[in-house]
Parts: C-alpha cells; sequence; structure tokens
C-alpha cells in the first residue's frame, strides 16, 4: 500500500526496535501457526504503521496499563515466555519522542493491534 520509495522522519535503529518489539510480541503471545500482519499505509503527511496477531488478545481491564513500566498482563504466562516488562513501555517512550501516539485494540481471544504513525519527509 506504499510506495517504496517513501521516507519517514525518524531515529532509524529506534523505529526497528519498536518493530521488533511489537512484531516479536505478536508472535510471542499467539498460537503456533497464527500469522502477525504488518501494514504500512500513507495517511496525510504521515505513515501508518499497524501491527495486528491473532492471538490470545489483552482484557479490556489490562488496556490501560500495558504502556506502563514493569506491567505483565499474564504474570504466569510472561515468566514463561521471558521479559521483563519494559517492551511495550519503551515502544510508547521511543514513539513519544517522535511526537506522535501509540494506540491498541484488543479483544481477547481474537488479537491485538498496534497503530502508531510518523511523519513522512
Amino acid at each position: 500500500d506504499i510506495d517504496s520509495k517513501t521516507q519517514v522522519y525518524c531515529d532509524a535503529p529506534r523505529l526497528e526496535q519498536v518493530l521488533d518489539n511489537l512484531l516479536v510480541n505478536g508472535i510471542k503471545y499467539s498460537e503456533e501457526g497464527s500469522t502477525v500482519h504488518l501494514s504500512v499505509t500513507n495517511v496525510q503527511n504521515k505513515v501508518e504503521f499497524r501491527v495486528k496477531d491473532h492471538g490470545f488478545g489483552i482484557a479490556e481491564a489490562d488496556l490501560p496499563h500495558i504502556f506502563e513500566r514493569f506491567y505483565r498482563v499474564d504474570k504466569a504466562r510472561s515468566r514463561d515466555a521471558g521479559g521483563t516488562g519494559l517492551g511495550l513501555s519503551i515502544v510508547k517512550h521511543i514513539i513519544d519522542r517522535h511526537g506522535e501516539r501509540i494506540q491498541v485494540q484488543s479483544k481477547e481471544g481474537v488479537g491485538t493491534e498496534f497503530v502508531f504513525t510518523l511523519k513522512r519527509v
């Protein structure tokens, strides 16, 4: 959905860190054989990134907290899967530092979608 020559204003290593975290989480918290989708589209003067999985989903009560440092949705499963509970906090911080916002939509048993934008060059 996007021209391969499209560029965004960003700290490239940090954008890679954001995408890596979101994609790895999507894989980690999905059943084996399910898919994780990354889509990139032009939206006015910005580029919109969407990472969507068809995994376990996040309970509505947990959604307001998932970007907090050390917050884990499922403490038992998180221990088994590894990690510190810092990944999504770091993702939010990086997107905030770019002057943008990250949003999340999720439904238990259906999956989760993260959406953020960056300014286009």
